[in-house]
Formats: structure tokens, sequence, C-alpha cells
């Protein structure tokens, strides 16, 4: 958007774009959500930001009415693919807390000079702005929502030590840490154990997320229902278990962590499982401009995008996937994580949370006993398995989607679908069409819509950038009772198909 069309978005206090801009105000000082509810300010007043951290290196603090670091984050980290998009995933996912700016340009595939170039050309601050607005964040959330020390706030959300967590908060918030505590509605919990709320855009599908992830829950490592998902998860500092939950107002997160260090990491990863930093107001009015998708996108407004909790665990999953049914699919992913993954210890309030899903080198070593199915399908697991193990392949968030693609379908047994739907997942692509996909031509036909591959994918052109989401949609209409992520034989769809599309 140009100046003209954001100062109407602050005018009308339009709390859709809460968190894909920041408003700075020079005759205040301060910098402020587009919905701020304070007098719209002067237009010669006004400069627009790209993030907080940018508006804060320019000398500006954040606004004490709106908190506009309590916004969902931006969804054209996902839209865009450029180096700064790339950059951002990586940053909240911890990468320069854990590894510096030397390492999150080194997994970027640039210089930590030139990286931070173009972030101060692209975003107005550097990567170690960047992180330190995240912190900031992170901290503020812990401050308002839980009772945890302000000593343990300081480390959990990412800072090196109580002085810097302090010195950080008074300079974004003119505030100390207790002045924010006492602004918040903290809730009581067990030691060691984090509850926080995650904000989203509405409208939020949060049905159809719970629906996802409900079929394709692998044993012992995830449990979900139509309101909650559970599961337990590898991170940095150790093994964690997490439920998220929904009461139709609220999504909450409930972690039990091993390190408190690594609460950002599994924030941004939850949030990118539920696709909260989608947009879904621009999602759906895209889709909805074509009269034979508008009655889908009215029926499931805030349709979202699951994402990828561990990229080298949707790579497998992906893979076991080819060609045979979600449930069947399952079957093996529940063998393979009794047979190779790592058994934690009994939780008492989560006792069938029992193991974390198998690593790329438990699956190495003895993956090839386990597996069962066509050869080809296990080399082309135990190949992959190998090359994560060894270093040889990488796969992250941060990936740039056609060298990601490039690289998996170099791999023997490893095609155009599989590595588009990992991009979909892992990436958060949002554009990626499947049109090879035969529940997706089953649900296009159903839809009025064109069933084979070329003429589909001619059609979903004009769809662009959306086209993630329309393969979503066109996965709900095929009438299946949970949309399938994996493509089925035309035999074993037919047979699972409905009479009526519910």
């Amino acid at each position: 958007m140009d100046f003209t069309e954001r100062y109407r978005v602050i005018q009308a206090k339009d709390s859709r774009f809460d968190g894909q801009f920041i408003t700075a105000v020079r005759s205040t000082g301060i910098y402020c959500r587009p919905s701020c509810p304070a007098r719209t300010p002067k237009p010669e007043n006004v400069t627009f930001y790209a993030t907080s951290a940018a508006a804060h290196e320019a000398g500006y603090r954040a606004c004490k009415r709106c908190l506009p670091e309590a916004v969902p984050g931006t969804p054209a980290w996902n839209l865009r693919n450029d180096l700064a998009s790339r950059a951002m995933r990586l940053i909240g996912d911890g990468v320069v807390e854990r590894e510096g700016v030397p390492g999150l340009a080194g997994r970027l595939g640039y210089s930590s000079r030139h990286l931070t170039r173009v972030l101060h050309e692209e975003l107005g601050a550097g990567p170690l702005a960047l992180s330190r607005a995240h912190r900031a964040q992170t901290a503020r959330t812990l401050l308002t929502s839980t009772d945890l020390p302000v000593a343990d706030i300081a480390f959990a959300a990412g800072f090196a030590s109580i002085r810097q967590f302090n010195d950080t908060i008074s300079d974004v918030f003119e505030l100390t840490p207790v002045q924010i505590r006492a602004r918040g509605s903290r809730r009581l919990s067990a030691p060691g154990a984090l509850s926080l709320s995650l904000p989203f855009r509405a409208p939020f599908d949060a049905a159809g997320v719970f629906g996802w992830l409900g079929p394709r829950a692998v044993a012992g490592v995830e449990v979900a229902t139509t309101d909650s998902y559970s599961r337990t998860l590898q991170l940095p500092g150790g093994p964690v278990r997490f439920t998220v939950r929904f009461d139709g107002r609220v999504l909450r997160l409930d972690a039990q962590l091993t390190h408190l260090g690594d609460l950002p990491v599994l924030t941004s990863r939850v949030r990118r499982l539920f696709d909260l930093d989608a947009d879904p107001v621009a999602v759906d009015s895209a889709l909805s401009s074509d009269p034979a998708l508008a009655p889908r996108v009215a029926a499931i407004p805030g349709i979202r995008l699951p994402g990828a909790i561990d990229a080298e665990e949707m790579l497998f999953r992906a893979i076991i996937g080819q060609q045979i049914t979600v449930a069947a699919a399952r079957t093996q992913l529940n063998r393979l994580a009794a047979a190779c993954s790592t058994k934690l210890e009994p939780a008492g309030d989560s006792p069938e949370l029992a193991r974390l899903f198998p690593t790329a080198a438990q699956i190495a070593a003895t993956g090839r006993d386990v597996l069962v199915g066509p050869r080809a399908k296990i080399d082309t697991v135990m190949r992959v398995a190998n090359a994560l193990a060894s270093g040889e392949l990488s796969l992250s968030l941060g990936d740039d989607p056609a060298d990601q693609h490039a690289r998996l379908t170099a791999i023997a047994g490893i095609g155009d679908w599989t590595a588009g739907y990992v991009g979909m997942r892992v990436l958060g692509n949002p554009d990626v069409f499947l049109s090879g996909d035969v529940a997706v031509r089953t649900g296009a036909r159903r839809l009025g819509l064109p069933g084979e591959p070329r003429p589909l994918t001619a059609y979903a052109a004009g769809l662009a950038p959306w086209r993630s989401y329309l393969c979503l949609h066109l996965w709900r209409a095929a009438g299946l009772p949970a949309a399938p992520a994996l493509p089925a034989s035309p035999a074993e769809l037919q047979a699972s198909i409905p009479q009526e599309i519910p």
C-alpha cells in the first residue's frame, strides 16, 4: 500500500491491518498499530514503517495505549520470498539468539554485512534490532499474561542478562517490567508451565485446522480433538509438551518447557502451524471474487493453511504419505514412531504424550526394518534420512522456495507433488497449486471447475498468490471427512467420497 492507502486505514482504525505496518507520529514521538484508538494524527506528522524495530531505530517509542507489539505477525513474510522475508522467518524462530547474525547469514547463504545492508534497506533495521524487537514482544506477553518471576521472563524471552532485559523494556516501552506487569491480567501456572494467548486476525477457521490435524496425529506424539491439539516436540533446549485450545474467542497455548528460553521458538512454530499471521480478509476477498468459489468461501471464512512444526518431520510425512490414504500414512508413521523414537518421562497431565517424533538419524538407523510397502518408497525415506542426518541435505523455513524445490526433486523418489507440498507446509508458501493431486481435481469438478491438470492450472493462475488456499477449499469440496493432505489413488478416493457433499 502507498501512503494514502495506509493513512485511510489508520483513519478507519481498521484492526485487520494490525501487524502489517507501524504508524510513527513525529509530534508525539510514539509508534502505534493501525487501529490505535487515539486521535488520528495529521498526515504531515506521520511516517509508516514495516516493523516496530524500524520505528524504534528511528527514535520512536511504543504507544502505551494500543500496545503495538501485541498484534499478529506480518503476513508478508510468507507472501514474499525475498531475502528480507526469509530472514524474518528465521529471526522469529530464534536463530539470532542461538547462532548470532553470522549463523543467520550463513543459513541464508550471504555474508553478515550484505544481510545487514539488505535488512536496513528493506525494513529500516538490522538483524540485531529486529531480533531485539522480537524479544521485547515476547517479554511483554509474558509479563502481562503469566506469573513467572521477572528474572525468568528475561531469559525466557532470550535476553542475555537482567540488565539487558531492563534496559530494552524501558527503552522500547518507556515503562519498567513491573509497570507493564501491573497493566496485564496474569494467570497462575504450575512450576515450569506457561499459559498465554495467541493473537490472530479474524475470521479464523480453527475447526478446520483441528480437523486437519486430528486424522494425521501420530500415536504417542500428538493428540487432537475438535477444539484442541497437544503434542511433544524437541526444541534446542530440550523436549516440550504443549497444548493449543480454542474456546470460540481466544486461542491459548499451554506449554511445559525444559528450558524457558525455548518459548519464543515454540510460539513461532505454533503460530506457523495454525497460520496465525495470515491475512484472511485478503485471501477470502481474492478467492470469493470467483463465482464458483464464492459459496465455499462464505461457508468457510478464514480458512487457514496448516504449517509444519518441524521441517524435517514434514518431509518424512510427505514421502511416507505418497500415493496412499491419510489413514494408511498414519499407520506407517505410528509404526515408525513406536520403533524408532525417543521415549519421554511420563507426565501426569499428558500420559498419552510419551515420545518424540523420530529424528532423521533414528530413522536412518532402524527405519528400514520398520517400514512396509513398496521398496522404492522405503529407499527414498532412507535416502532422505541419511542425507539429513549427515548434513548433506538441509531443510528450514528460511529456504528459498525455488531452491528448496530443486534440491528436493533432485533426490530420486521425490517429485513435484511432494516438493510442492513440503513448500506449502514448511515455508507457509501461499501460492502452491497441486494440480496433479487427485482430491484437488475431484474438488474442482464438484465446483464445476476444470478437472484435468492443464486447464485447472490455467484457471488457478488467475487466483495467484493464494493458490495454496485454493487447494484447501478444493480438498474440502472433495467431500472427505477431513480434507486429504496426501494424494490418494483414484480407486481409494472414489471409495471414500460420500454421495452427498456435507
